[in-house]
């Protein structure tokens, strides 16, 4: 049985949504890729949708994804995007011939259990959830931000999440808020002793 998702889900590409659809059922949308940049109709749909609940948007984790995720957020409204993020695996998609250029993994390439952890959260009989709630000052306070090795350890806790290395600080402290509950940062900090 399908998990019906509460909001809107988009994703890069045909194969994405295909992946997506064998799993959850609601609305899943695929913005084509880089041709977003040109689809202003799209990009008025996507607002239109967003109004009531927001949107989901679930890119692949290499420069592309990052590139379409941020436009986007740009696009519709940063405050009506929740960003979910795939990890980083290193392979090839089985469709084709050589993995990308990056040689991750892409969202029609993750295993069903990952896809259904990273999303059943957002389906409509998921139970109310407790985020975690930090800020800036958090991380700075921290040494996640603005000091020697905070790259590092936000990288490190990025694989202990299951979140993709290399994101921006805010980029960051956007996805942690939004996906790790505070029992899940308690013990993350409490293992890598930050």
């Amino acid at each position: 049985m399908k998990l019906h998702l509460d909001r809107p889900l988009v994703v890069e590409g045909k194969y994405d949504k295909n992946t997506l659809s064998q799993l959850f059922d609601g609305v899943i949308l695929s913005c084509g890729g880089f041709g977003i940049f040109h689809k202003t109709q799209l990009i008025a749909y996507l607002k239109r949708l967003a109004e009531d609940r927001g949107l989901l948007l679930l890119t692949d984790s290499d420069a592309g994804g990052h590139q379409i995720r941020r436009f986007l957020a740009q696009a519709v409204g940063k405050d009506k995007v929740t960003h979910l993020y795939i990890p980083q695996i290193a392979g090839k998609e089985k469709r084709k011939r050589k993995s990308s250029a990056e040689g991750w993994l892409g969202v029609e390439g993750m295993d069903k259990g990952t896809l259904l952890s990273l999303l059943s959260p957002f389906s409509v009989d998921a139970p109310p959830r407790t985020l975690l709630s930090l800020t800036k000052a958090d991380l700075y306070a921290l040494g996640l931000s603005g000091g020697q090795g905070a790259s590092e350890k936000r990288d490190a806790l990025a694989k202990t999440f299951g979140l993709p290395v290399g994101l921006t600080p805010n980029a960051w402290l956007e996805a942690v808020c939004s996906l790790v509950s505070p029992e899940e940062w308690e013990q993350a900090i409490a293992e890598l002793q930050i």
